[in-house]
């Protein structure tokens, strides 16, 4: 395969990075690259700026609002927007449900909920995972009792990402007890201000709140806001998985944080006055890590030249989020007994915090640990691999 640009898109790649030099706002670029914390409002007005030039609704069709890109374009943007140093999409209404709302949601659904993601007047959160179900979806345990025209909620979402954030969150639940455990589960999508819904932060290491608990203590919902038909939504999800697991790769922010560290390390002391650049093995070992960064991006240019199995998607997955963990050790390798440094930041930059260290030793730390955990949501490693297995043990007979 070719895996060389077409000129009309390396004139599309010129034209998203000059909007990221010239025309994005550059407050919301020095926040993210000073890495302080971005508030609600500064993720709204990132997207808002994106939404404004036709950018944002990524993965919709054009009659409801997305840029009608090629794979290829839209694998350009999001390279550009990581190598500018822009926060990342929220993703959990543009790029998770949106395209589900647009498949498979009622046109009063489509009606009342695609405009109001893609102005950015409502934000979403993902309530899938459970206390005792997280990789294992398939084991969920929350139940939607049907009352007429509305299904009463009761149980618990974990590690919901920005649920204090959102105005809904789309939930999958078990709505009857079949044989197969896949079946009986529908997608319900819940207002956040419904009673009974709850918000329980899980604070991070660094004081930092991206992480919640969700309760739903019988909360009722219009039988309007289940997205399809009852008790399919195991088939709703796995196109919203696909998605998610492939969007894991982040090559152009795996490009620009290795670019980084290669110019750290020629400032960074080593040893007798030497920078870490003299030293050959961190030196090797960065190498291979921009090495593995390049096949990433080759084998997701070939997932996207065509219809891509749920086992590449998988082996995807696992290389991806692996090589991020390996970027990270790599960095704190480099911050040497700095990384030590890793104080609660509350809203100040970690610059403020820790005037005395290495000034990127303790986003550094931050990374490592946080990316500890890339390995287990979005599906488990493990889970990928029975996945991987399964489809190979068919190919086999």
């Amino acid at each position: 395969m070719n895996l060389s640009f077409e000129p009309s898109e390396l004139a599309f790649r010129d034209e998203v990075r000059a909007y990221f030099a010239s025309d994005y706002p550059a407050d919301i670029l020095a926040k993210a690259r000073n890495g302080e914390p971005l508030a609600r409002a500064d993720h709204v007005r990132s997207q808002q700026a994106l939404n404004a030039k036709g950018w944002f609704g990524v993965g919709w069709p054009p009659e409801h609002g997305g840029p009608d890109w090629t794979p290829i374009q839209r694998y350009i943007f999001e390279s550009e927007l990581e190598r500018a140093g822009a926060p990342g999409i929220i993703p959990m209404a543009v790029i998770y449900i949106g395209p589900i709302i647009c498949a498979f949601g009622s046109e009063q659904q489509k009606r009342d909920w695609l405009p109001a993601i893609l102005e950015s007047r409502a934000l979403w959160a993902q309530g899938y995972s459970e206390p005792e179900a997280g990789s294992d979806l398939a084991s969920l345990s929350m139940r939607a009792e049907r009352d007429g025209d509305h299904y009463v909620l009761n149980g618990e979402k974990i590690w919901t990402s920005s649920a204090h954030w959102a105005d809904w969150i789309f939930c999958l639940v078990r709505s009857s007890v079949e044989p197969r455990r896949q079946d009986g589960l529908s997608m319900i999508c819940v207002d956040m201000r419904t009673p009974g819904v709850q918000v329980h932060p899980i604070i991070g290491i660094d004081g930092s709140h991206e992480l919640n608990r969700v309760s739903f203590d019988h909360v009722r919902v219009p039988v309007a806001n289940r997205i399809g038909e009852e008790g399919r939504a195991w088939t709703y999800a796995n196109v919203l998985l696909k998605a998610e697991r492939l969007s894991y790769a982040h090559v152009g922010r795996k490009k620009a944080d290795l670019a980084r560290i290669r110019a750290l390390a020629s400032e960074t002391p080593w040893r007798g006055g030497r920078p870490r650049s003299a030293d050959g093995l961190f030196m090797a070992r960065l190498a291979r890590l921009e090495i593995e960064a390049e096949v990433l991006e080759v084998s997701v240019l070939r997932a996207l030249s065509g219809e891509v199995e749920a086992a590449a998607v998988s082996a995807l997955k696992i290389s991806a989020t692996e090589l991020a963990q390996k970027i990270t050790e790599l960095e704190i390798l480099l911050a040497g007994r700095d990384q030590i440094a890793y104080p609660p930041r509350a809203g100040s930059s970690w610059r403020e915090a820790v005037p005395a260290v290495l000034p990127f030793a303790p986003p550094a730390s931050a990374a490592y640990l946080f990316e500890r955990a890339q390995t287990i949501y979005g599906g488990a490693t493990e889970v990928q691999k029975t996945i991987i297995w399964r489809s190979l043990a068919r190919l086999a007979g």
